[in-house]
């Protein structure tokens, strides 16, 4: 049903060529220039982690709702001043962590006590944004620690490290769907749920 593999590639190839196209026609000066390209790829990277870790769930026909709210929170959490006074690293490591149990919540749910993606994943994200603000006061967070700015908005061979983070997390997912068991049981799971339980 619906286009080929390769037909809808074409079709998402054609749209970003239309909004590079609109993009110049609206702003000759400014589009096609270095700034922009570093400014169009480090806000473009953080959306590109979340979409491989959603690659998998699309794949093993799942669903979550609950995405925006938990970076939301792991955001929070770790642009809190108690988190930042303890260093770029733990601030890191915590923001992984809120993401980490958030995502084991809801794999836990789903499979161990059967609910349904959709209602799981609802649920959490209510929780996770009613946290974040809780947390937050409803306030803007601000990241003081310098550390944490300077990696982060730095570069490497003329490459935003937000880029390079996102480099690698796509060849380490594209390694583990393509290259391991757990990645052949997701493709699996998503094509037939029963028969891969039976196997």
């Amino acid at each position: 049903s619906g286009l080929p593999v390769d037909g809808r590639l074409a079709s998402l190839f054609g749209v970003l060529v239309l909004l590079v196209i609109i993009g110049y026609i609206t702003s000759p000066d400014n589009f096609v220039t270095g700034s922009n390209l570093d400014t169009v790829l480090r806000q473009a990277a953080p959306s590109g982690v979340v979409a491989v870790g959603m690659t998998f769930v699309i794949i093993s026909a799942g669903i979550d709702l609950s995405v925006g709210s938990v970076i939301g929170l792991a955001s929070v959490w770790l642009t809190t001043l108690a988190t930042q006074s303890y260093g770029p690293f733990v601030m890191v490591v915590c923001g992984l962590a809120v993401g980490l149990v958030a995502g084991l919540v809801n794999g836990v749910l789903i499979a161990y006590g059967r609910m349904v993606p959709f209602i799981a994943t609802l649920a959490m994200y209510i929780s996770a944004k009613g946290l974040a603000e809780f947390l937050s006061n409803k306030q803007t967070q601000v990241v003081r620690d310098q550390d944490f700015l300077d990696f982060f908005r730095g570069s490497f061979l003329g490459i935003p490290t937000l880029v390079w983070i996102l480099i690698v997390v796509v060849v380490v997912g594209w390694v583990v769907l393509n290259r391991t068991t757990f990645g052949r049981r997701t493709f699996a799971v998503g094509g037939n749920p029963e028969a891969t339980r039976l196997a």
